[in-house]
């Protein structure tokens, strides 16, 4: 009973959020473009700030893991792969269609939900799991689905451009800079000003709460439609797949010796995808299906972290 209780208090309030969020935007208090603006305050100076904060203050050998980074990319990748063969040789679907499944079942919302949840659960080492992540989901794995989308149509040539134009965009990214100032102060071994130290720390200390607000203002208007098909399929490899082909690789191929890092990447993978997963998906013409796979795996996630995270209190690996 105090373990549950002990979950409860770690998912209820995350979930809470996301519920405050989509009320508070259903009834009108806020509109839906409202949470665009919340959400480029996040993604642009929020999270940067957290990123930031995050390895700034540790040593460069407590958050440039490489265990971390091949662990995460070989157990999404398995299941980006896996999603794509799925969807492209048994279902018979097109590039770009298995590219939007596979990108359902491997993304996760890192960020927004994830960040938040491994705080509660793990503290501090949040920050570098988070950027762990980023690091591996913007360099990697969105890039590579991106492509594979992009080559359908009888163009091979297009996921060249692609691809450059990925690298364009990263280095216009926030959080990349988060991510690459905070590595740069932590191998220097400088100390920011104390007033500009506790300014970024508004900005940090912003992101939680209204990260978990933009998501359930983001999910008014989305429809579950077509659940017993591609959106349940969607949902089982993002919620299930995931994280069990995680265990796998954590357990048998490349083990993390920090036990808080360890869980968090299991946990990573069990989260539902990323927030802007229907916007990539609507240049292909997938939006329908992408925002009714995010509205139901949002929302059965509540379920499978907590479960998960119970599990883990039980069974600690």
């Amino acid at each position: 009973m105090n373990s549950t209780l002990e979950i409860l208090g770690i998912t209820g309030p995350i979930y809470l959020a996301i519920a405050l969020g989509y009320v508070f935007t259903r009834q009108g208090v806020f509109a839906k473009a409202d949470m665009q603006v919340f959400g480029k305050f996040t993604l642009n100076l929020a999270l940067p700030a957290l990123l930031f904060n995050a390895l700034s203050q540790r040593s460069i050998g407590e958050i440039l893991n490489a265990h971390y980074l091949l662990a995460y990319a070989l157990g999404s990748m398995g299941v980006i792969l896996g999603g794509l063969f799925w969807a492209r040789k048994v279902k018979g679907h097109s590039l770009s269609y298995s590219s939007m499944m596979a990108m359902g079942m491997s993304c996760p919302n890192s960020g927004f939900v994830g960040y938040p949840i491994m705080l509660l659960t793990f503290g501090p080492v949040a920050g570098v799991a988070l950027a762990l992540n980023m690091v591996v989901e913007n360099l990697l794995m969105i890039p590579f689905l991106l492509a594979v989308a992009d080559a359908d149509g009888g163009h091979p040539g297009q996921w060249k451009q692609v691809l450059w134009q990925t690298l364009k965009n990263l280095a216009k990214n926030p959080m990349i800079w988060g991510i690459v100032g905070g590595f740069l102060f932590s191998l220097s071994g400088w100390a920011m000003p104390a007033p500009l130290g506790r300014t970024v720390n508004l900005f940090a200390q912003a992101s939680a709460a209204l990260s978990l607000f933009v998501i359930g203002g983001s999910l008014v208007g989305l429809k579950a439609d077509g659940l017993r098909g591609t959106v349940s399929q969607i949902a089982f490899g993002k919620l299930f797949l995931h994280p069990l082909a995680m265990w796998v690789v954590l357990v048998w191929l490349v083990p993390i010796a920090d036990p808080a890092l360890r869980s968090a990447a299991l946990l990573t993978g069990a989260l539902p995808m990323l927030g802007i997963y229907t916007i990539l998906s609507q240049r292909h013409g997938h939006g329908a299906i992408s925002a009714a796979s995010l509205l139901v795996t949002t929302v059965v996630s509540f379920f499978t972290l907590s479960a998960l995270l119970w599990v883990m209190r039980l069974y600690p690996f």
